[in-house]
């Protein structure tokens, strides 16, 4: 006799009741998957459709299930970059009333992709240590709130362009313990030699499996979470001694976190009158200082990235169009209706799934950049948006729901230059295009 299926969710919605759930997801019929790239996993995991949108569903114990749906939930209540959770499920039977696992869903996060779904004719160096860099960020993030993760890899997380660098999301909580106070230097080593050790096997693995450059050196590029981190735990929590008599450097330490992103709470100061000193402690909020900035003056809310470059475009706007009383929020309210959102718009519908739109956005300046610097004169706007599309986007595949083989980090240019003369642009370590006759 079958049992009373148990459904726990964040959100009412009824369609779930519409889904197979008395079949294995291994054998789950194809007018339910969802043909999505998956990480790796010791489980068995299946992306479905819903409705409109896509969910991720993995099987697994019903009290592992529940505590990192919960554990989801409490991370994203601090405002930590991870999967949102959706349901969990228990009771779950089959037509002859065997007893199958729960389930833990999540809602997939659009334009995310795992790791090794990115690059179909290889993972180059540059590209790899910007992935690890996003993830080194995540976990300073994530170590701040007193958080350990437990099992940190390239395979637990996904990864958003975020203007020519990448955003980490976390995907996978089972292993994670929130606690209520800050992490010990070891628990937090402990977490960077499991990022190490698991980045350097995934690489390895990408390498045998041709997926990967040949000249990738797995142990350099580990080793580079392990810096990456240290420098930025440093920055953001380190005490700073200074001169008296240069105050200004206490602003520095202010703007500097601020360029990292993130915002500080209160900053401790401790004037030291023998040695005419003052010691400098800040406490820092959370990453995110561009994009709150972006949303209070827009209502756009995008990764932190995307959040700078539009920001810089908007202080360009402002000083082409500076007006005697009118303030910040005005101008950025016209350069969004004036400029971002008729690039935006200027895309056709059949493509605007294949980036969001402050990516979009970013990438059109980029281009209009390297016109204008190969045709030697200002490009205007309408112009690069028209030769992008074409010539750029046209050629890219969906990110926001990608299926079969993925986009390289190369793009052609075509229209971009001299004729007779095709530049292949590939992304550099800052994110940035750089030409290759």
């Amino acid at each position: 006799m079958p049992q009373t299926l148990n459904i726990t969710a964040a959100t009412a919605e009824p369609a779930l009741l519409d889904l197979p759930w008395h079949l294995p997801l291994e054998d789950w019929p194809k007018e339910n998957i969802a043909a999505l790239p998956k990480g790796l996993s010791r489980h068995t995991v299946r992306f479905a459709h819903l409705n409109d949108h896509v969910i991720a569903i993995k099987e697994t114990l019903f009290d592992l299930a529940k505590r990192e749906y919960e554990m989801l939930r409490k991370l994203e209540k601090l405002d930590i970059p991870c999967v949102e959770p959706f349901a969990i499920i228990n009771n779950r039977t089959d037509k002859v009333g065997e007893q199958l696992p729960a389930v833990l869903i999540t809602r997939h996060l659009k334009f995310s992709l795992p790791y090794r779904a990115m690059w179909s004719q290889g993972l180059r160096d540059q590209t790899a240590k910007r992935l690890v860099d996003a993830l080194a960020l995540l976990l300073v993030r994530l170590h701040l709130i007193g958080f350990f993760w437990g099992d940190v890899s390239l395979s637990n997380t996904l990864f958003r362009r975020d203007a020519g660098k990448f955003a980490a999301y976390l995907v996978d909580a089972e292993t994670g313990h929130l606690y209520d106070s800050r992490l010990s230097n070891g628990q937090r080593e402990n977490d960077l030699e499991i990022a190490r050790v698991n980045i350097a096997g995934e690489l390895m693995d990408l390498i045998a499996s041709g997926k990967a450059a040949s000249d990738l050196e797995p142990s350099a590029i580990s080793q580079r979470i392990v810096d990456k981190y240290h420098e930025l735990w440093k920055e953001l929590t380190a005490t700073e001694t200074i001169p008296a008599d240069e105050r200004w450097r206490i602003s520095r330490r202010v703007e500097r976190l601020n360029e990292l992103g993130f915002d500080i709470e209160e900053l401790s100061m401790v004037q030291d009158a023998q040695t005419s000193s003052v010691k400098i402690q800040p406490k820092v909020v959370d990453a995110g200082h561009h994009a709150r900035r972006l949303l209070l003056l827009t209502g756009l809310d995008v990764e932190e990235n995307q959040a700078r470059r539009l920001l810089n475009d908007i202080d360009q706007y402002r000083l082409a169009n500076q007006k005697p009383g009118v303030d910040e929020e005005v101008l950025a309210h016209q350069w969004l209706s004036e400029v971002f959102e008729p690039v935006v718009g200027a895309i056709p519908q059949e493509m605007t799934t294949k980036l969001e739109p402050a990516e979009v956005f970013h990438e059109v300046l980029e281009h209009r950049w390297y016109m204008s610097e190969n045709e030697g004169k200002d490009v205007s706007l309408v112009e690069a948006v028209r030769s992008y599309i074409k010539n750029v986007l046209a050629d890219r595949p969906d990110e926001e729901a990608m299926i079969g083989s993925l986009t390289t980090d190369t793009v052609m240019l075509a229209d971009a230059v001299p004729s007779g003369l095709i530049v292949v642009a590939e992304d550099d370590e800052d994110g940035d295009w750089r030409d290759k006759v």
